[in-house]
C-alpha cells in the first residue's frame, strides 16, 4: 500500500535539508569571491598543483551507502576541489580570454538548474522557447547586428553552448545547403584562416570533411597578413583553384577576433570574393563569422567598425561568457536564414510531434543545435540584461579597454618588451626583445610565483621567416580593475628581470 504520508514527510525534510545547504553554499560562494582578492591565482604544489593531487585525495569507490550531509559535502568543496582550481575569476586572471561571470548570472543558472526543463522544442517548455527567443533578439540590439539576424525575420538567434558548437552547426548547414544544390559532398572545401580557432578544423573533422588534424585535403588555412588577418587574396586564389579543379567551396568563416593576438579578418572583402565567385562555382559559400571574443565590444558604438561586413553573413556567433558577464556556457548564434539550419538538423520522430510544431507556429531550438536536450541558459541572459542593461556592459566592456591601452603604453615605453600584435580591444601581444628564450624563461618566472595568470601563443616572425613567442595578457576579468594590472606589472617586471640576468 502506498504511504503517501511517509513519502511526504521525507520530501518536506529534503526540501528542508536543501533550503539549508542552499543557503550554506551561497555563502560559501559569497566567500570564495571575496577570497579571489588574497588568494593565488594558480594552485599550490600538493594542493592541485601537480598531477594527481586531487585523485589521491578522492576515495577510489563511490559509497555504497548514501545520507551523507550537506555539511559534509560542502566542507569537502572547500577543502579539496577550490584549493586545486586555477582561479578563473580572480581579478589577477589575464590568460586565454576571460570567462566572465557576475552574480546575476549565476542566479539565473541556479534558477536554470532548480526548475530543470528541457527545452528541446516550444511544447516542451513554452516559456523556455519564448524567453531565448527574446533574449536573442535583445543581444541582437546591443550588438548593433543587422535586421537579418532577428526572429521578426528570416533569419534568428538560438544558444549554443561554445563558438566550437556554433561553427560546426554552421557548417552542417552550408554542407545541406551545398547538397540541396546538387553539390557533390565529397567536393565540398572548407576555408578559415592560419590564425583561426581550432574548432574550425574539428568542425570539419566531425561533419566528415577531414578525417583527422593531419587530415586537411578538404579545409585550406589561408594564410595572413601582415597584421595577421586572412589574406583576402590568398582566399580568392584557393577558391579559384578549387573550381577549376573541380572542387565546391562550400564554407569560409572569418574571424572577427583571433584567439592569438585579436586580429580581425576583413570581413568586406571576404564576402564580395564570395559574391565574385557567381556562377563559376555551383553555390554561394556560407560566410560565418567567429566573433566569440571580440564581438562583446559591439555593445559600445566607438567599436563597432570592427563589424563592417557583417550584414553579408550567414551566421555569427558571440559569447557573452567571455566578456559580457555572464558565466559558461553561453553562445549566442545567429543565422540569416533559420530555415537552411533547420532543413540541416531537423529529425521529427513521432514522440516529439505536437500541433504547434506541425503548424509552423513556433520556433523548435531542438532543429537548430546537434543535442536534443537544451537547458534554459536564457534565464541567465535576461537576469544580466536586467541587472546591469546596456549601460553597464558597455561600462564593463570600457573600464577593460582603457586598462589595456594604459598596459600597452607602458610595453611602449620599457626597452625591455616589444608588442608583437596590434591591440584591437583588451588583449595585448608582448615579447622580451631578447628574443624567445627570454621570454620563454619569463613565462616560467610568472607560472612559479602563482600570483598573475598570463597565455601564450606563437606568431609568423617579421619576415615570414620562423615564428615568435607572444606573451598574451587578456584584460577582462569580472573583478579586475587598475591596481590588479599593476600587480601584474609589477610581476611582469620581476619575471623579465630575472629572465634577463
Amino acid at each position: 500500500m502506498h504511504d503517501s504520508t511517509t513519502e511526504d514527510l521525507n520530501i518536506g525534510a529534503e526540501i528542508k535539508a536543501f533550503r539549508a545547504a542552499g543557503h550554506a553554499l551561497v555563502d560559501q560562494l559569497a566567500s570564495y569571491w571575496a577570497s579571489l582578492e588574497t588568494r593565488d591565482v594558480s594552485p599550490a604544489p600538493g594542493e592541485g598543483g601537480t598531477p594527481g593531487d586531487v585523485l589521491r585525495a578522492l576515495p577510489e569507490a563511490p559509497p555504497e551507502q548514501g545520507g551523507e550531509a550537506y555539511d559534509a559535502l560542502l566542507g569537502d568543496l572547500d577543502r579539496l576541489i577550490t584549493p586545486a582550481l586555477l582561479h578563473w575569476q580572480s581579478p589577477r586572471f589575464f590568460g586565454f580570454f576571460p570567462a566572465n561571470a557576475s552574480f546575476a548570472a549565476i542566479l539565473g543558472e541556479f534558477a536554470s538548474a532548480g526548475l530543470n526543463v528541457n527545452g528541446m522544442n516550444w511544447a516542451t517548455s513554452p516559456a523556455a522557447t519564448e524567453l531565448e527567443t527574446r533574449m536573442l533578439d535583445w543581444f541582437a540590439d546591443l550588438l548593433a547586428l543587422p535586421e537579418r539576424f532577428r526572429s521578426t525575420s528570416e533569419g534568428g538567434g538560438v544558444i549554443q553552448g561554445t563558438a566550437s558548437e556554433a561553427t560546426l552547426v554552421a557548417l552542417c548547414a552550408a554542407r545541406a545547403r551545398a547538397v540541396d544544390a546538387g553539390v557533390d559532398p565529397a567536393s565540398l572545401c572548407v576555408y578559415t584562416s592560419e590564425q583561426a580557432h581550432s574548432s574550425v578544423l574539428k568542425a570539419a573533422m566531425i561533419a566528415g570533411l577531414a578525417s583527422g588534424p593531419e587530415d586537411r585535403a578538404r579545409v585550406r588555412l589561408i594564410e595572413t597578413d601582415a597584421d595577421l588577418r586572412m589574406d583576402a587574396g590568398a582566399l580568392e586564389h584557393a577558391m579559384r583553384v578549387d573550381v577549376e579543379g573541380g572542387r565546391a567551396p562550400a564554407f569560409v568563416c572569418a574571424t572577427l577576433g583571433t584567439t592569438g593576438t585579436e586580429a580581425v579578418d576583413p570581413i568586406p572583402e571576404i564576402a564580395g570574393l564570395l559574391d565574385a565567385l557567381g556562377g563559376d562555382a555551383p553555390v554561394r559559400p556560407w560566410l560565418h563569422v567567429d566573433a566569440a571574443y571580440t564581438g562583446a565590444a559591439l555593445v559600445c558604438p566607438e567599436h563597432r567598425g570592427l563589424a563592417r561586413g557583417v550584414e553579408r553573413a550567414d551566421s555569427i556567433c558571440i559569447n557573452p561568457h567571455k566578456w559580457l558577464l555572464v558565466n559558461f556556457d553561453c553562445d549566442l548564434f545567429w543565422v540569416a536564414d533559420r530555415a537552411a539550419l533547420v532543413r540541416a538538423l531537423s529529425v521529427t520522430p513521432e514522440y516529439l510531434r505536437n500541433d504547434a510544431s506541425d503548424a509552423g507556429a513556433v520556433i523548435d531550438y531542438r532543429d537548430w543545435q546537434v543535442p536534443l536536450g537544451r537547458r534554459m541558459r536564457a534565464l541567465k541572459l535576461w537576469f544580466v540584461a536586467r541587472r546591469y542593461g546596456a549601460e553597464g556592459m558597455r561600462a564593463h566592456v570600457r573600464r577593460h579597454v582603457e586598462l589595456a591601452k594604459a598596459l600597452e603604453a607602458r610595453v611602449l615605453a620599457d626597452d625591455r618588451f616589444e608588442l608583437l600584435a596590434s591591440r584591437t580591444t583588451s588583449l595585448v601581444c608582448l615579447g622580451l626583445r631578447a628574443g624567445d628564450n627570454a621570454t620563454q624563461r619569463a613565462l616560467d618566472e610568472l607560472g612559479a610565483g602563482r600570483r598573475v595568470f598570463v597565455s601564450h601563443t606563437r606568431v609568423p616572425s617579421v619576415g615570414g621567416e620562423g615564428s615568435r613567442l607572444v606573451i598574451r595578457i587578456a584584460i577582462g576579468a569580472t573583478l579586475t580593475e587598475a591596481r590588479h594590472v599593476d600587480e601584474l606589472w609589477e610581476e611582469l617586471s620581476r619575471a623579465s628581470d630575472a629572465a634577463l640576468a
